[in-house]
């Protein structure tokens, strides 16, 4: 593997999403909201149990970069993605891995013997989902995994990094070693948000996020996200998304060479985009109407997905905007993050 080199080098939980319809009583019995998503506590675990038991399971290869990085395979040509993230010896591990070979994904897992593959429980309520995450074997991922003979060619030989906000639960390190290595190198580290409470995550002094920030070019969320991010940040009750991306760009940046671009999506309404280069224009992309939706779960991921594909192509930030919009449509007309088989042409 680390003879290959590939332009876009994605890292984050390695997941099984296991997707539930019709689900308003585990929202009740697990006090859930609609349209979120968590980290397990003791009194969730009892849910994987219960959806296989008690409903329809759909499974469905996932973890928020995972989905992005299949995403972004799926429209660019073969060997252009590869990922990492830590998985058990299990089946969970190898329906992963072949969900990506399918859509021409090259993952370079940490495997731990002896542990489970992460599990996500995935409840549909109407036009939301409801994200109830056990990571396992992903939070056991270790840094020295990215110096690696198998992998630490793969960064080296990368021109583009996306790590998922989930990863600084457990992964702070990693993310700031791959996020100083890109500054350094001036070449370009792309964060998506993933959740709101990940805006706030780490401890009395700071937020994990604010210390990940500085390296970041490209910064993914949604609205509540942002939202988020705007509450951790003391900025005023009800303050415009436009606003919030303002100040998230303009924030000190280690390699100020490159203007920092976020982006804030808001499902079926207009797309959001600031540049540090020009943080008092922002750009509004309008969303066209999908009419027959399947449901949500993934949808974000989608969108970073083909921005990233079309990113990585050297299509305009426009361009890029709206190969997300494309594939994000596709994957809300599927069942869980997956994608129109066989393949649609994006760019």
């Amino acid at each position: 593997m680390a003879s290959k080199t590939y332009p876009l080098f994605c890292m984050g939980n390695p997941l099984l999403d296991m997707q539930v319809r019709d689900g308003e009583a585990l929202l009740k019995k697990y006090e859930l909201k609609a349209n979120d998503a968590i980290l397990a506590g003791p009194e969730h675990y009892p849910i994987y149990e219960d959806v296989v038991k008690n409903y329809e399971v759909t499974y469905v290869a996932g973890g928020a970069a995972q989905n992005a990085a299949r995403g972004a395979a799926y429209v660019l040509p073969a060997n252009s993605v590869v990922y990492t993230g830590c998985v058990g010896d299990d089946d969970l591990s190898e329906q992963l891995k072949a969900a990506n070979k399918r859509e021409g994904l090259t993952d370079a897992y940490l495997v731990k013997k002896g542990e489970k593959t992460g599990a996500c429980a995935v409840v549909i309520t109407g036009d939301h989902r409801s994200l109830v995450t056990d990571l396992r074997s992903a939070e056991k991922f270790e840094q020295s995994h990215l110096s690696s003979p198998a992998v630490g060619p793969l960064v080296d030989g990368a021109r583009v990094f996306y790590v998922e906000g989930y990863f600084l639960t457990h992964g702070l390190q990693s993310m700031l070693e791959i996020g100083r290595k890109a500054s350094q190198a001036s070449k370009v580290f792309v964060l998506n948000i993933s959740a709101p409470f990940i805006a706030g995550f780490g401890n009395e002094d700071h937020t994990y996020l604010s210390e990940v920030v500085p390296y970041c070019d490209i910064i993914i969320g949604n609205e509540a996200e942002a939202e988020s991010w705007a509450v951790a940040h003391k900025l005023p009750a009800n303050t415009e998304l436009k606003t919030i991306a303002k100040a998230l760009a303009i924030e000190p940046k280690a390699n100020p060479s490159r203007p920092r671009i976020v982006i804030f999506t808001q499902g079926a309404d207009s797309t959001i985009l600031v540049s540090s280069a020009e943080p008092d224009l922002p750009k509004v992309y309008p969303v066209n109407k999908v009419d027959n939706i399947v449901d949500t779960n993934g949808a974000g991921d989608a969108f970073a997905g083909g921005f990233l594909g079309a990113f990585v192509a050297g299509k305009s930030i426009d361009d890029c905007v709206e190969a997300g919009h494309k594939l994000g449509a596709m994957c809300v007309q599927q069942i869980g993050p997956q994608y129109q088989w066989p393949k649609v042409q994006i760019l």
